[in-house]
Protein backbone atom coordinates (compact mmCIF):
# COMPACT_ATOMS: atom_id res chain seq x y z
CA UNK A 1 0.00 0.00 0.00
CA UNK A 2 1.56 3.07 -1.02
CA UNK A 3 2.34 5.69 1.62
CA UNK A 4 2.01 9.61 1.44
CA UNK A 5 3.32 12.60 2.87
CA UNK A 6 0.99 13.15 5.33
CA UNK A 7 1.67 9.83 7.25
CA UNK A 8 -1.43 7.97 6.15
CA UNK A 9 -1.40 5.05 4.09
CA UNK A 10 -3.81 5.06 1.33
CA UNK A 11 -5.94 3.04 -1.03
CA UNK A 12 -9.09 3.13 -2.93
CA UNK A 13 -12.20 0.98 -2.79
CA UNK A 14 -14.02 0.31 -6.35
CA UNK A 15 -15.60 3.54 -6.23
CA UNK A 16 -12.31 5.57 -5.84
CA UNK A 17 -13.00 6.38 -1.74
CA UNK A 18 -9.81 6.15 0.25
CA UNK A 19 -9.25 4.11 2.58
CA UNK A 20 -5.98 4.87 4.93
CA UNK A 21 -4.30 4.15 8.19
CA UNK A 22 -3.56 7.39 9.81
CA UNK A 23 -0.31 7.13 11.93
CA UNK A 24 -1.34 10.15 14.77
CA UNK A 25 2.14 8.89 16.52
CA UNK A 26 3.52 10.42 13.23
CA UNK A 27 1.36 13.34 12.87
CA UNK A 28 2.24 14.11 16.33
CA UNK A 29 5.67 14.30 16.25
CA UNK A 30 5.30 16.51 12.83
CA UNK A 31 3.26 19.27 14.20
CA UNK A 32 5.31 22.01 15.43
CA UNK A 33 2.91 24.97 15.58
CA UNK A 34 -0.14 25.22 18.29
CA UNK A 35 -3.59 26.43 17.31
CA UNK A 36 -3.11 24.63 13.38
CA UNK A 37 -5.51 22.02 13.93
CA UNK A 38 -5.07 19.18 10.68
CA UNK A 39 -7.70 17.26 9.53
CA UNK A 40 -7.19 13.76 9.39
CA UNK A 41 -9.87 12.39 8.31
CA UNK A 42 -14.15 13.11 6.83
CA UNK A 43 -16.40 9.87 8.08
CA UNK A 44 -19.71 10.52 6.97
CA UNK A 45 -20.91 14.22 7.87
CA UNK A 46 -17.94 14.84 10.51
CA UNK A 47 -14.45 15.51 10.09
CA UNK A 48 -11.58 14.50 12.63
CA UNK A 49 -9.19 17.02 13.69
CA UNK A 50 -5.56 16.54 15.19
CA UNK A 51 -4.64 19.66 17.17
CA UNK A 52 -1.36 20.60 19.02
CA UNK A 53 -2.50 23.21 22.42
CA UNK A 54 -0.21 25.16 23.87
CA UNK A 55 -0.96 28.21 25.97
CA UNK A 56 -4.85 29.69 25.70
CA UNK A 57 -6.71 29.51 23.27
CA UNK A 58 -9.09 32.45 22.24
CA UNK A 59 -12.86 32.62 23.77
CA UNK A 60 -15.43 31.56 21.12
CA UNK A 61 -18.33 29.59 20.65
CA UNK A 62 -20.01 27.41 17.77
CA UNK A 63 -23.43 26.72 16.88
CA UNK A 64 -22.72 22.79 17.10
CA UNK A 65 -21.20 20.66 19.60
CA UNK A 66 -17.24 20.11 19.86
CA UNK A 67 -16.15 17.45 21.09
CA UNK A 68 -12.33 17.26 22.45
CA UNK A 69 -10.32 13.95 23.34
CA UNK A 70 -7.14 14.27 24.50
CA UNK A 71 -4.25 11.98 22.69
CA UNK A 72 -1.25 13.23 24.88
CA UNK A 73 -0.76 15.93 27.79
CA UNK A 74 -2.88 18.06 29.82
CA UNK A 75 -5.20 20.76 29.36
CA UNK A 76 -8.16 22.27 30.42
CA UNK A 77 -11.47 23.51 28.87
CA UNK A 78 -12.42 26.89 30.28
CA UNK A 79 -16.53 27.25 30.28
CA UNK A 80 -18.23 30.52 30.61
CA UNK A 81 -19.86 30.87 34.05
CA UNK A 82 -19.30 27.39 35.10
CA UNK A 83 -16.11 25.28 36.16
CA UNK A 84 -13.14 24.47 34.10
CA UNK A 85 -13.18 20.64 32.98
CA UNK A 86 -9.78 19.10 32.66
CA UNK A 87 -8.45 16.56 30.36
CA UNK A 88 -5.97 13.66 30.04
CA UNK A 89 -5.17 11.37 28.15
CA UNK A 90 -7.66 8.99 26.98
CA UNK A 91 -10.41 11.90 28.54
CA UNK A 92 -13.40 12.90 26.00
CA UNK A 93 -15.57 16.03 26.62
CA UNK A 94 -18.17 17.38 24.34
CA UNK A 95 -18.68 21.24 24.20
CA UNK A 96 -22.64 21.78 23.96
CA UNK A 97 -23.47 24.29 21.01
CA UNK A 98 -23.33 28.07 21.72
CA UNK A 99 -21.25 27.70 25.32
CA UNK A 100 -18.57 30.38 24.81
CA UNK A 101 -15.26 27.96 25.95
CA UNK A 102 -10.99 28.29 25.59
CA UNK A 103 -8.92 25.26 25.60
CA UNK A 104 -5.75 25.97 27.58
CA UNK A 105 -2.82 23.97 27.81
CA UNK A 106 -0.65 25.34 30.49
CA UNK A 107 1.96 22.66 31.15
CA UNK A 108 3.67 22.06 27.89
CA UNK A 109 1.91 20.89 24.57
CA UNK A 110 -0.70 18.77 24.65
CA UNK A 111 -2.87 17.35 21.89
CA UNK A 112 -6.65 16.63 20.69
CA UNK A 113 -8.62 14.89 18.53
CA UNK A 114 -11.21 17.33 17.06
CA UNK A 115 -14.54 16.00 15.84
CA UNK A 116 -16.60 18.70 14.36
CA UNK A 117 -18.94 19.15 11.60
CA UNK A 118 -16.53 20.31 7.83
CA UNK A 119 -17.97 24.10 8.65
CA UNK A 120 -17.03 24.46 12.14
CA UNK A 121 -14.66 27.61 12.16
CA UNK A 122 -11.78 27.21 14.43
CA UNK A 123 -12.45 31.05 15.70
CA UNK A 124 -16.15 30.18 16.80
CA UNK A 125 -19.43 31.69 14.92
CA UNK A 126 -19.14 34.97 17.41
CA UNK A 127 -16.86 36.52 14.76
CA UNK A 128 -13.92 38.25 16.22
CA UNK A 129 -11.34 35.89 18.19
CA UNK A 130 -11.37 37.86 21.37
Amino acid sequence: MPTDTDNTATDRTADGADLGVVSLTACVADMQEAWQPRDLAQPNDAIVRLARLEGSFVWHFHNEDEMFLCWDGTFRIELDDRPPVQLARGDMFVVPKGLRHRPVADDGPAYTLLIETPQTKQYGDDGVPQ
